[in-house]
């Protein structure tokens, strides 16, 4: 008799829809709820996945001819005129502060005095790190949703399976049967959600490392460039000042 009744429930189980969307079709209120908002994570987490990695890629070739240009013997006023006209670019942004600042310093003749070429010096290398901070938070955005969706997405999808299996024991209690066709419906749809949670959350963990990595490289070839475009105007500034030394390279007092 045994056998029977529990031979009867597993054949009712296994006749049950048990596809995703009837999992979330018969999910109560809160259920659906938690499957839509961690449905919504996971899209968006894609999003920003796929946009970012194509903005970094389109962000280093530009950075690649830039630089090619750049270090091409091509006079630096031209490449400026031409980078004014040229799409946004965090690399063209912080050459053009650079210059602009530049420009500013020598608008009435390279400065004298060691002093006041110190100044301009750090200007020029303070616009530059200013441009670059001010770059590198938008290319950041979207990355604290991906660390958020990371940590959350997990904890949310277990709300949504404690809820669920709470949900399966009230009806269990409301028609005092405890076969496995009345069980199982209520504890697969609790455990959807955590699975779904696990979907959004594993692609943003990865991927929140992943492009946190690539980001960190491309700022650091902004400070490169930064430090190698404050050295090319030390030299200038250095080779006007032996220019305007007489008598051997010994100062005039």
């Amino acid at each position: 008799m045994a056998s029977s009744v529990a031979t009867e429930s597993l054949g009712q189980f296994a006749a049950a829809d048990m596809s995703a969307l009837a999992l979330f079709m018969n999910a109560d209120l809160v259920v659906k709820s938690v499957i839509l908002v961690l449905i919504f994570c996971s899209i968006w987490s894609w999003a920003i996945i796929l946009s970012k990695r194509g903005q970094l890629a389109k962000l280093n070739r530009r950075a690649d001819r830039f630089e090619d240009s750049f270090w091409s013997g091509e006079p630096l006023d031209k490449i400026y005129e031409r980078v004014k006209k040229s799409k946004e670019d965090p690399l063209l942004h912080t050459f053009a502060a650079g210059m602009d600042e530049w420009k500013a310093g020598v608008v009435g003749g390279l400065p004298a005095r060691e002093n006041l070429q110190a100044s301009l010096k750090q200007r020029v290398e303070r616009s530059m790190s200013v441009a670059i901070s001010r770059e590198m938070n938008k290319l950041e955005r979207g990355m604290t949703f991906l660390a958020s969706v990371a940590s959350a997405a997990p904890f949310i999808g277990l709300f949504g399976t404690v809820w669920g299996i709470m949900h399966s024991f009230t009806q269990i209690a409301a028609t005092n049967n405890t076969s496995l066709a009345v069980v199982a419906p209520g504890i697969a749809e609790a455990l959807f959600a955590t699975a779904l949670g696990l979907v959004a959350a594993i692609p943003a963990s990865v991927a929140y490392n992943f492009l946190n990595s690539r980001l960190n490289r491309y700022a650091d070839r902004l400070e490169a460039f930064t430090d190698e475009f404050s050295a090319i105007l030390s030299r200038h500034m250095d080779s006007q000042d032996v220019m305007k030394v007489p008598n051997g390279g010994k100062r005039v007092a």
